[in-house]
Order: C-alpha cells, then structure tokens, then sequence
C-alpha cells in the first residue's frame, strides 16, 4: 500500500492513514460460522442432502451446499458484527454477490430503538404501544463523524469484495451523511462506477420548521464493472401524456454503430409504460401498514422490489449486511432470489426469522451466527493472547473484565470462585465453552469447603439440562444458585461505556410431553422470567398470565445434539397476537427414544432451550 496520494481528491479523516502516511489495513478475520437453527427443513432432507456425518452443535458451518436452490442452498440469516461476518464470507461468497443493499444507520450518536408488543394484547393495550424496548442498533463508533466515516468505509471495502462483476451495491442514507458517503463511494468503485442517486421521495406528517419539509432519502446506487451489470428496466404509470410523447418520438428511429436504423422502443413503452425515473414516490403510511414489525427505520417492501427487480434475476445472491427487520430477505424470498441477511441486533434477527415464516412456501433457511469463534477472537484482540503468557494475562483480564460489567470485585486465593458480590461469590465461564455440569460442581464443592451459601454463575453458553438439575443440587447442598448469560453486548464498546449491559438469569421453562404410540404432543405448561425488575412498570401492569413472557416457541421432534431443526413453531405477530401453547401431533416413523427439544424465545429476544427424552411404541 501506497503513501497518501497526492496527486489525486480524495475524502481524509482522523485514522484513515496511519503515523507514515499509510492507508491503515482492514483486518480480515475469517472465522467459522455455527448453524445455531434451520428452518422449513426436515431433518431427513438436509441430511439427504449432505454427505452422512454427526456435527455438533458447535461445529462450524462449512458452506458445503450448491449455489442454486436444486443444489441445496439454504438462505442465512446471521446474528453478530457485520464487518465480522463479511471478512469471514469472504473465503466462499468474494465476487459472488450480484446486489448489496444497506441502510446503515445515518445519525452519528444516535439509539435506534425497536418497540415489541407483550401478551395476547387487546386493541387497547395495542393502540398504547406497551411495549419492551430493545435498543436494535447501537451507535457503536461513537465519535461522529470521523469514526462513522471509519466504520463504513472498512465496510464498504469488504462489499466491494463480495460483490460479483455483474453486482450493484445500493446505499441508503439521508441528508446528514449522503454527500459523504458518495465520495467514499466514489473513491472505492470510481467515479465511473456510479450509476444513480435514487431519491426516493415519501410523504408525512409535516412539522412547522424555519425550512423546507425533508421528505426525501438519498440511495446511492455504484456498480463493480459498468456495462457488466445486471439492469432489468422498469416502468412507471402508463400515461395519455407518456403515449402521445413516444408517439411523436417514434418517428425518428434510433441508429446503430454502423448507421443502420434500428426500431424504436415505442411498442414497448407504449403498453409498458414510461421507463422509470431516478425519483421514486412510495408511501411510508397507509398501504404498507400490513407490513409493520415496530422497527422505527422499517422500509416498505414496494421500495425494495424496485431494487431487487431492477438489479438482480431469479437465483442471484442478494445480501444486507443492516438488515433491521429484514425488508430485503422478505423480498428477495418472495421474489425467488437467494439471499443472506446480517444484523448485530438478536431481536432484528428474530423479527426477521418470524417476517420469513410467514411467507408462504418460504424456502429452506438457515440461522447463523460466529458464537464462540468471535468470542475467542474479541478476547485476544481485547486482552491479547499471542504466546502462552499473554494467554493466561488475557483469561486473568477477561474475568476481572466481566466482573467489573456485573459489579463484583475480584476474589483470590481460590480455585473456580472468581469474584465476589454482596454475599455471593461469583464463576465466570470461558468465552469459547459452554459451562457445565462438572464446573458448577467443583463450585459448589470450594462454596461450601468455605462455608459460603450462594453462588452466581456467569456464562455464555450452557451444557444441555443444566439449568433445573443444578440449581436443585445446589439446594440440597445449601447453595443457592443463580445463573446468568453473558450477553453479547459486552464485546461492544460503546455499549459497555454506557452502562448498558444486562445480565439475564436463565428462565425456567417446564412442558408436558405426551405420547399415544408414536404420536407426541408438546404443551408448554410454565415460563417464568426471573428478571421482571427490568419490565418498565407500565408494562408490567399488563401481563395478566406467564405465556404473555412468550414471543416464540419451536419444536425440535428428533435432536441429536447438532443443529435445532424446527419442526413446528408458534409466535405472535403485531396482526396476531395469539399463541398456540400446545403444539400439532408429530408422528414418528418408527418406534423408538427421542430426544424431543424445545425452544422458547422471549420478550427480550432471550433463547430458552431444554431436552427432553421421550419413547413412542
């Protein structure tokens, strides 16, 4: 890499070169993906599908399916950090991508945040918006716009790379970052790499102001090769205007490179219409109510169809690394394109999941995130760990880390008790394991060699059963025991300088099993959220019953310790706020023990899961 060049205009910012004059690197990381859930897909037809092997649940996804749906592709939709998650794409998908679309957040230093309703809910209760709000996307650059301009221009870069020789990459954004944000484009594909500015034009409720109304986005649309690009033309409203104009155009005919006459396009435009312009008005309001999910920054599928139609044919890969409450996927699903669609929001992912379910004959997809595999890499990245020193420095940082986020100081002269918080001692588990039955044990064991009678766990992950079986041991043993999951939220940096980190106990969830020979039934019988405190208190006035905790439950009727197939499921949608606590009876096809797995997602995007063994005759 070159000096700064200059010789040539180009867009600077604190930390895009570094002391020498050098374009800083983008770090490519690629790290193996984990398929945590697969949906509309039975178990005997992915494993027709692959060669016959066990994977774990904590396996990586190797990408081994084809690159059309007859091949066996499974569409993706993955939870973490989307420049993660690129560099980590990079290996299987660089140039194969023939549209991105992203809308990125436009206002440095501002919280986006998503409203969810609660319960089964009444016309009242909806109309009041009582809700739990989840914060879907984080401002996590922080520093306006110079860190903005550094996290999208490292993002950008690595779409370029996806990107196919036929692709288009289309940029949402407003008046705060669009004239920015176009010379950084300009600079990463060439200016002749640009192919439009779509202003996309709505109406809302205006506002008295010292200006005009802003009633309008600004969509950048650059190609990777022009003239190799995918361009499907589109037509505006067929007119008695646009008729007699092309009317009177169709007598002059066009010529070719040669100076031979060539026909015009008259017959075409005239029973299509007039080809569409760079202006798109598309309405915000009344008819895409249907389509609400709650996202504040939610854009209606008519905008996105104009998108997908005009830069992608049947079967291309379409992606959106922003993909909010997945407006892009919906479309491209209903549109037979393949796609993958990424967000750093575990609710965002879960609107998504329950917006494709409800598309009819949706296809095959898949549930991905990088788990303990970003976990590891954060760690060493945070807290360094190249030799075997650092290693043991970083653990030793790591834990004094976690316990500062959950207010316990630091304990020593102990083997597997970390910390301490009130009366409590406190076990933080390793970023890259689930905790297990063996580790609470040895916990338990130290608590009560030293006289101590409660004990917190922290984890990210959980040894399968753990949860009833030892907080019941504990109690027989004196203890009492709180586990509590680590979220995600602690490898975001400007998350953690805000204070906002919330450590969940696990919820305890009790179903009822029943069996009439080889026939099972699921009914979910108990939910109970040991964190109601974090409810605001006008919501909780509101939940009448334990399932109103509920948002989503899936059946696994045959795990075998890798990926959760969902084999039924129940949720609410904003339309439908019902939920289905029994499931459809499952038939096995032959006699025999299953384990049957349960999943259950609450209020707060949480994921409760618990096994359960079962025989049919």
């Amino acid at each position: 890499m070159g000096k700064i060049d200059v010789s040539r205009t180009e867009l600077l910012w604190p930390g895009k070169y570094d002391e020498n004059g050098n374009p800083r690197e983008i770090e490519r990381v690629g790290l193996p993906f984990q398929v945590i859930e697969t949906i509309n897909e039975s178990r005997a037809t992915r494993e027709a599908a692959k060669k016959p092997k066990q994977i774990s649940l904590f396996d990586v996804w190797k990408g081994e399916e084809g690159e059309t749906f007859e091949e066996g592709w499974r569409n993706k939709l993955i939870w973490g950090d989307n420049k993660l998650v690129m560099s980590s794409l990079l290996e299987k998908f660089a140039g194969k991508m023939d549209l991105i679309y992203i809308d990125p957040p436009f206002a440095t230093g501002a919280d986006f945040s998503f409203t969810a309703e609660v319960g089964d809910g009444d016309v009242g209760v909806y109309k009041e918006q009582s809700a739990i709000e989840e914060k879907a996307y984080r401002d996590t650059w922080g520093k306006g716009l110079d860190s903005y301009l550094q996290m999208i221009h490292d993002r950008l870069v690595l779409m370029r790379d996806l990107l196919s020789d036929h692709g288009t990459i289309y940029v949402h954004l407003d008046y705060r970052m669009s004239n920015s944000v176009r010379l950084l484009l300009d600079q990463l594909f060439g200016v002749d790499g640009f192919l439009n500015e779509v202003i996309w034009h709505y109406k809302r409720w205006p506002t008295p102001a010292r200006e005009f109304q802003k009633m309008h986005d600004n969509i950048l649309c650059y190609v990777k090769r022009k003239g190799q690009h995918i361009f499907n033309p589109q037509y505006g409203e067929r007119t008695e205007e646009t008729r007699r104009r092309w009317k009177d155009r169709s007598i002059v005919a066009a010529h070719d490179e040669e100076g031979k006459r060539v026909p015009s396009d008259y017959g075409a435009t005239q029973s299509l219409g007039a080809h569409m312009d760079d202006v798109w008005d598309i309405s915000i309001v009344a008819p895409v109510a249907h389509e609400r999910t709650g996202f504040a920054t939610q854009k209606p599928e008519a905008l996105l169809e104009r998108i997908v139609v005009g830069s992608s044919n049947p079967g291309s890969l379409v992606a959106d690394f922003f993909c909010g409450s997945g407006t892009a996927m919906a479309v491209a699903e209903k549109l037979g394109r393949r796609w993958i669609g990424c967000d750093l929001s575990r609710w965002a992912i879960h609107v998504s999941r329950k917006r494709l379910l409800g598309i009819e004959d949706c296809k095959p997809l898949e549930v991905l995130n990088l788990g303990k595999y970003e976990r590891k890499y954060w760690q060493a990245v945070t807290f360094g760990d190249k030799d075997k020193t650092s290693q043991e420095l970083a653990i030793y940082q790591y834990i004094a880390f976690i316990l500062r986020l959950y207010g316990a100081e630091p304990l020593t002269g102990t083997q597997h008790l970390h910390g301490k918080k009130g009366k409590a001692v406190v076990h933080i588990g390793a970023v890259d394991a689930p905790v297990t039955i063996d580790e609470i044990n040895a916990c338990l064991d130290e608590c009560l060699a030293l006289k101590l009678t409660e004990l917190h766990v922290l984890g990210w992950e959980w040894e399968m059963g753990l949860n009833d079986l030892m907080v019941n041991e504990a109690k027989t043993r004196g203890v009492k025991l709180l586990l509590l999951t680590i979220p995600r939220e602690v490898m975001e940096q400007q998350a953690v300088e805000k204070g906002d980190i919330q450590f969940f106990e696990l919820a305890y969830l009790k179903a009822d099993i029943r069996v009439d020979g080889r026939t099972a039934i699921v009914a979910l019988e108990d939910f109970v959220i040991p964190n109601t405190e974090l409810i605001p208190e006008d919501v909780r006035t509101k939940i009448a019953k334990w399932s109103d905790f509920i948002d989503y439950w899936a059946v696994d009727w045959d795990f075998q310790n890798d990926t959760f197939m969902n084999g039924w499921v129940s949720y609410r949608t904003r339309k439908n706020r019902k939920l289905t606590l029994t499931s459809d009876p499952h038939t096995y096809d032959k006699p025999g023990k299953y384990s049957v797995m349960v999943k259950v997602i609450d209020i707060f995007g949480n994921d409760t899961t618990q096994a359960f063994e079962v025989e049919v005759s």
